[in-house]
């Protein structure tokens, strides 16, 4: 597995990186944070009209209390505490009960010429309400639910590029970075560092790259699509550096009348364990895939709402973590 440490990237580094990421066993995922898979929804993936301007406003919902080891259920779920004050790694230090993550995002892209067009995702909120047992087998052991974390976002700033623009075929190629915008040292209820996985940000410089290609079987009636982003993450001044991330996704959409496009994928994300202090961090590693069948429906003024469910069909998990059930994605956008 390549984990690289200073969020440098050249293009034969992101290939071997992307490579091994689907290759290891059972990378990243966030102890107690969202999971929130690559989803393709129609309305940010394409390059926009040169002079148009794109505005997606998104709602997710993630209830996240599914106990696994590996990919098996388990009454207990015990995971480490980051002791930044002390530079420590605690193992087993709390028992996971449960995570609710609401999320909202506010994308905007305009097409500044035929090929070209500049993006920016702004996650304004990220809340998890967050409950477990602290201190699990000292005397001060305690049920909590205010160590949750919430605040604004890692905004991303990147550009796309219409590589094929033919009528009944689109391939997209896009580049990014998100920056450290959101808070990542918030304190838990007891005035500590609170854990990694449930703050806003991530206090790191990342890079993400990602394709995108669709293809029409009928004219606006029926066809796939295929996509697939890779994130190389950065280091916080903290130390400590969430895993790298491959996402993939298949789907297949159907037009019923003039405004219902029908949509059903198959997306996947898999993540590299997280490292702090140049260890690896246990209960950090999850692959996990979804069937997601949604709806969005158009108006001929150029606005959309959509509606998608993501529904586990695949979990496994380093050591013991928790993962999601259902979720929900609903959003409008409109282009003037």
């Amino acid at each position: 597995m390549i984990l690289l440490r200073h969020a440098r990237m050249k293009a034969a580094a992101l290939a071997t990186a992307l490579i091994c990421a689907w290759a290891a066993p059972s990378p990243a995922g966030a102890t107690c944070g969202s999971a929130n898979c690559f989803l393709v929804t129609g309305t940010t993936e394409g390059a926009v009209p040169e002079g148009t301007m794109t505005v997606d406003l998104s709602f997710r919902f993630i209830p996240q209390d599914r106990k696994l080891r590996g990919r098996d259920a388990v009454s207990e779920v015990l995971t480490p505490r980051i002791d930044f004050e002390n530079e420590l790694i605690e193992p087993d230090h709390h028992r996971e009960i449960r995570t609710q993550n609401t999320l909202a995002q506010m994308d905007v892209a305009y097409g500044i010429s035929r090929r070209w067009t500049l993006f920016v995702s702004v996650p304004f909120i990220n809340d998890r309400a967050h409950e477990h047992w602290d201190d699990v087998g000292m005397p001060t052991e305690s049920f909590t639910r205010e160590d949750g974390g919430s605040g604004f976002g890692d905004v991303r700033l990147g550009t796309r590029r219409a590589l094929l623009a033919r009528p009944k075929n689109l391939l997209v190629g896009a580049l990014a970075v998100k920056a450290p915008t959101g808070a990542y040292k918030l304190s838990d209820s007891e005035g500590r560092s609170n854990e990694p996985s449930v703050q806003p940000g991530t206090g790191s410089w990342d890079w993400l790259a990602s394709v995108y290609y669709e293809h029409e079987w009928m004219p606006r009636e029926l066809g796939f699509f295929l996509s697939a982003a890779y994130r190389l993450n950065g280091e916080s001044d903290l130390e400590y550096r969430v895993g790298d991330e491959a996402q993939a996704a298949f789907g297949v959409q159907a037009r019923t009348g003039t405004k219902a496009v029908w949509i059903g994928q198959i997306d996947a994300r898999r993540a590299c364990r997280d490292r702090y202090l140049g260890e690896t961090v246990p209960s950090t590693g999850s692959t996990f895939v979804n069937f997601t069948p949604g709806v969005r429906l158009e108006s001929d003024k150029g606005s959309a709402v959509y509606l998608f469910v993501a529904v586990p069909i695949f979990q496994d998990v380093n050591e013991a973590q928790l993962a999601p059930r259902p979720a929900v994605l609903l959003g409008v956008s409109h282009s003037f």
